[in-house]
C-alpha cells in the first residue's frame, strides 16, 4: 500500500470555498489598523470562505451609504493575494473628504458593506519584470505596497527598488514592514525620502523631493527597470517628466492615480447596486435558523450557514479559520437537516452525535440549533 492510498480520504478533499470574481459582494470588516495618525487600513473578509485573489495593484469600489445619499469610492487594495482569505484598503483622511472621513470616523469592527470589483489594468502580473522600481508618493503608496509584498510573499526572484516620499517622518506609511522586508531578504532595497521633519523629530534619511540626482542614486540603473508609479497627480507629472528627460522608454512606465473613482467603476458599481437591490425587494426563499438557547431566530437563505444566521441575531459563535478545518464553531443540530461541507474540523463520532461546524452548515430545511 502506497502513502496515498494509507491517507484519510477526507484528508485528500480540497479546501471548500469559492473564488472571488468582479461583481458586487458582501464583506465584514474584521480589522482596523491605525498606520499613522490620519492613515487607517480596514481589513475584510466574506462571511463565507472566499479566496480574495486579484491583481496586486487593482482596486475595489466601495458601495456606501452617506447621509442618506449612495455613494461610490473606490480605494486600491494595500494587501496582497499572498493572503487570499482577506483583502485590505488603506485610506488616508482627506480634509472635507466625504468618504475618507466616514470611513474613519464610522466603519468599526463587524460592520458589513458592499463592495464591487476587483478591477484595473495597474499591476504587475500583466507587466512583469526582472527589476522592477516602485516609486510613491504618500497614500499612492497602497497599490505598490501590494506588489511588493506580493513578490515578497511569494519569494519572487524580481530585483526590488522601493523608493517613497512623504511629508515627515511621521506620515510614512507601513514604515516598519518595509524596514523589515529590506532587511530579511537580499532583492528588495528602500529608500525614503521626506519633505521636511518637525521640531523633535528624528531623521537621517533623504531629504527635500524626489528629483533626477536622488533618483540615480538610490536606482542608478533605473533606465534598465519596470517602473510602477502611484501619488498625488502633481507627483506623478513630475516623474513622467524627469523620466523622459532622462531617455526613459515609457512604454515601461506604469501609473495609478488614487484620485477620482473611474467613471466606469461608479456605472458598473450602481448597475449592480441596482440589481442587488431589486433582488432583496423580492420575496425571498429561505429556511428559519432557531438557537432555541437564545429564543431566537432568522430566515436564511440557501447560500447562507448557520453562523451567518448567529451573526445577523448577534449571537457570538466562536469562530476561527471559517473553512471548517479548526473546529471552533461547533453547535449542536436538534432539528432539520444542513449540508455540512468540511475539511477534518469535526469527528464521525461528533457528527453522529449531532454535531455540526455553523461555518460551513447550510440548512437544507428549518433548523434549531443548541449552542
Amino acid at each position: 500500500m502506497n502513502e496515498l492510498e494509507a491517507l484519510p480520504e477526507d484528508s485528500l478533499n480540497p479546501v471548500n470555498t469559492q473564488t472571488w470574481a468582479n461583481g458586487r459582494h458582501v464583506v465584514r470588516c474584521v480589522k482596523v489598523i491605525q498606520e499613522t495618525h490620519d492613515v487607517k487600513t480596514f481589513c475584510f473578509m466574506s462571511q463565507t470562505p472566499i479566496m480574495f485573489f486579484f491583481k496586486p495593484g487593482q482596486f475595489v469600489t466601495l458601495e456606501l451609504e452617506i447621509g442618506g445619499e449612495q455613494v461610490m469610492r473606490s480605494y486600491t487594495m494595500s494587501s496582497s493575494p499572498s493572503v487570499p482569505y482577506s483583502f485590505s484598503i488603506t485610506v488616508k483622511r482627506v480634509k472635507n473628504g466625504l468618504v475618507s472621513n466616514w470611513l474613519h470616523d464610522n466603519l468599526r469592527v463587524e460592520d458589513e458593506i458592499a463592495v464591487h470589483g476587483p478591477v484595473g489594468n495597474f499591476n504587475c502580473m500583466d507587466f512583469t519584470t526582472d527589476k522592477a522600481l516602485f516609486l510613491s508618493g504618500g497614500v499612492g503608496i497602497t497599490p505598490v505596497m501590494s506588489m511588493a509584498r506580493w513578490w515578497y510573499d511569494t519569494n519572487s526572484a524580481v530585483d526590488m527598488k522601493f523608493v517613497h516620499s512623504a511629508q515627515t517622518p511621521k506620515d510614512i506609511i507601513f514604515k516598519k514592514e518595509l524596514e523589515l522586508m529590506a532587511s530579511r531578504i537580499d532583492n528588495f532595497e528602500l529608500s525614503i525620502i521626506c519633505e521636511r521633519y518637525d521640531t523633535g523629530e528624528s531623521w537621517h534619511g533623504y531629504r527635500g523631493f524626489l528629483n533626477q540626482q536622488l533618483l540615480e542614486l538610490m536606482a542608478p540603473d533605473v533606465l534598465q527597470r519596470e517602473v510602477y508609479c502611484c501619488g498625488p497627480e502633481p507627483y506623478m507629472r513630475a516623474v513622467r517628466a524627469m523620466l523622459t528627460d532622462m531617455g526613459y522608454d515609457m512604454s515601461r512606465y506604469h501609473e495609478e492615480s488614487f484620485g477620482e473613482t473611474p467613471p466606469e467603476a461608479i456605472e458598473d458599481a450602481e448597475e449592480s447596486a441596482e440589481l442587488a437591490q431589486i433582488a432583496d425587494e423580492l420575496p425571498q426563499a429561505g429556511f428559519c435558523v432557531e438557537f432555541i438557547d437564545e429564543g431566537m431566530s432568522v430566515t436564511v437563505t440557501e447560500n447562507e450557514t448557520v453562523h451567518a444566521a448567529s451573526t445577523k441575531l448577534g449571537i457570538h459563535v466562536p469562530k476561527a479559520c471559517g473553512m471548517g478545518i479548526c473546529g471552533s464553531c461547533k453547535v449542536k443540530l436538534l432539528t432539520g437537516n444542513v449540508n455540512m461541507e468540511h475539511n477534518g474540523g469535526i469527528s464521525e463520532e461528533e457528527i453522529e452525535e449531532g454535531y455540526i461546524l455553523s461555518c460551513c452548515s447550510k440548512p437544507l430545511d428549518d433548523v434549531s440549533i443548541e449552542t
